[in-house]
């Protein structure tokens, strides 16, 4: 999707030099401490972990680094300088363009809101040799699943325990929050899912929580990718042999393209940054666990048909960001019911639930109406089947959603739900509206997936 018509301002002032200083670790506490300055300003973010020997391991410390490069990116955006200088940190040829390609795509979505062109990036840094790779152990094979573990979510599907994996998915075994904080959005559906918690603290320097007091740049950065990289540290720090990542194919659909460039809100959970992360994993001779999503080659449409059996997610589970709001106080324990999420969610399911079921989903727990039950949402529905500016959100691609409502609308229970029924008669009388042809083949595995040889064959 093209951009919007934006209107052309001053780009803001920037800052010089962003500087990588040092990181830390210390076993015995659990901890990871990175330390960085922007033009004499200091920063610091923290990490904890489980304690224990395997901190003083080859792995653990290629580990820490790869945090430590990657969480820089939250403290660059204050002034976004033309220059980062990584000091006496080495990189390889392939790392400094990893990290390069990490900072400008995954800050396009920053760019792109703040008026800035960072194409002028430099990043400065001893050049390091690249070292001989040591292969990763094959696990051994697992039994196939019977048709009842073979429907579970990725995260949880048991071909992958024997890989002893974590994954950081909201309803997974691993979870990256502040030290103490607990979101029920998470841990609801985590405790359903019946499989042990590992936990990671991070936090962020303070001085980010004041932004605008300070006159910081403000944006969405990779957050994915940054824990990413902390989960390959807790899988080290657990022995696990992988990461397993629940993201989809259409987080590789750009959100836009700007001045002939890719904006993508979830580039760090595109195909792109997950070959690149891997890459950047398989070079490192301290052999780090692997890394994949197992979603990668599914749409939104066989995500939703799968998760509509799922029926013991379906009170727990939550998708709206105001569940996840940093403040507790206004936190929400239940769907808002009229952000972009909640509509899509409500749209990428209501082809394969009962209607009255996906409308009990809104209402747990105090929630409210259905987001198809109101009409004043049809602008937030329209933006998402691509008759507006795609949101800056997880949400799916513009023909999976076309192809959603075409199928809801087929539903006799939802004969009723007039936004529904407008929604599909715009889309039908669209020259490019999904044929059937094409809405069965999205409901199928679409493109490469980078899931292992020897579990692929028992994952459908």
């Amino acid at each position: 999707m093209s951009a919007p018509e934006v209107v052309e301002r001053a780009a803001p002032a920037r800052g010089q030099v962003f500087r990588y200083e040092s990181f830390a670790a210390d076993g015995e506490r659990g901890t990871l401490t990175c330390r960085y300055s922007l033009d004499g300003r200091e920063f610091a973010e923290r990490f904890s972990l489980s304690p224990g020997p395997r901190w003083d391991t080859a792995a653990a410390r290629a580990a820490a680094r790869l945090v430590f490069l990657l969480a820089g990116v939250s403290y660059y955006k204050t002034a976004a300088p033309p220059v980062i200088d990584l000091g006496t940190t080495a990189l390889t040829d392939p790392e400094r363009a990893f990290l390069r390609d990490f900072y400008l795509r995954g800050l396009g979505e920053y760019a792109y809101k703040n008026g800035l062109d960072l194409s002028d990036l430099r990043i400065e840094a001893p050049t390091a040799i690249a070292p001989v790779p040591v292969p990763v152990p094959v696990p051994v094979p697992v039994p196939v699943p019977d048709s009842a573990t073979a429907h579970a979510p990725a995260s949880t599907n048991p071909i992958f325990r024997d890989i002893r994996p974590l994954v950081p998915f909201g309803g997974g075994i691993f979870v990256v929050s502040r030290p103490g904080d607990r979101f029920a959005a998470i841990e609801r559906p985590a405790a359903v899912s019946g499989l042990p918690v590992i936990r990671a603290g991070r936090e962020i320097d303070p001085q980010l929580l004041r932004s605008a007091e300070l006159g910081f740049l403000n944006g969405h950065v990779p957050v994915t990718g940054i824990i990413s990289a902390i989960a390959i540290l807790a899988a080290v720090l657990a022995d696990s042999g992988a990461v397993v990542m629940s993201n989809e194919w259409s987080a590789s659909v750009p959100t836009l393209v700007h001045r002939g460039e890719q904006v993508n809100h979830q580039y760090s959970k595109s195909a792109v940054f997950e070959a690149a992360f891997r890459d950047v994993l398989a070079a490192d001779p301290a052999g780090l666990p692997r890394y994949f999503s197992a979603l990668r080659d599914r749409t939104e449409l066989w995500v939703g048909a799968k998760f509509a059996v799922l029926t013991d997610y379906h009170q727990t589970f939550r998708s709206c960001n105001r569940a996840f709001h940093l403040d507790a106080r206004r936190r929400l324990d239940h769907w808002c019911g009229e952000c972009d999420k909640c509509c899509f969610i409500d749209l990428i399911l209501a082809p394969f639930m009962p209607a009255q079921a996906l409308r009990a989903v809104f209402a747990a727990d105090g929630g409210g109406d259905e987001p198809l039950d109101k009409p004043e949402l049809a602008p937030k529905f329209r933006a998402l089947l691509g008759a507006g500016t795609k949101p800056f959100e997880c949400v799916g691609e513009v023909n999976e959603c076309r192809a959603a409502v075409v199928l809801a609308a087929r539903r006799p229970d939802r004969a009723g739900t007039a936004l529904l029924a407008e929604l599909a008669a715009e889309v039908s009388g669209r020259p490019d509206a999904p044929t059937d042809g094409e809405i069965e083949a999205m409901r199928h595995p679409v493109g490469a997936s980078f899931v292992p040889a020897d579990l692929a064959a028992r994952w459908s």
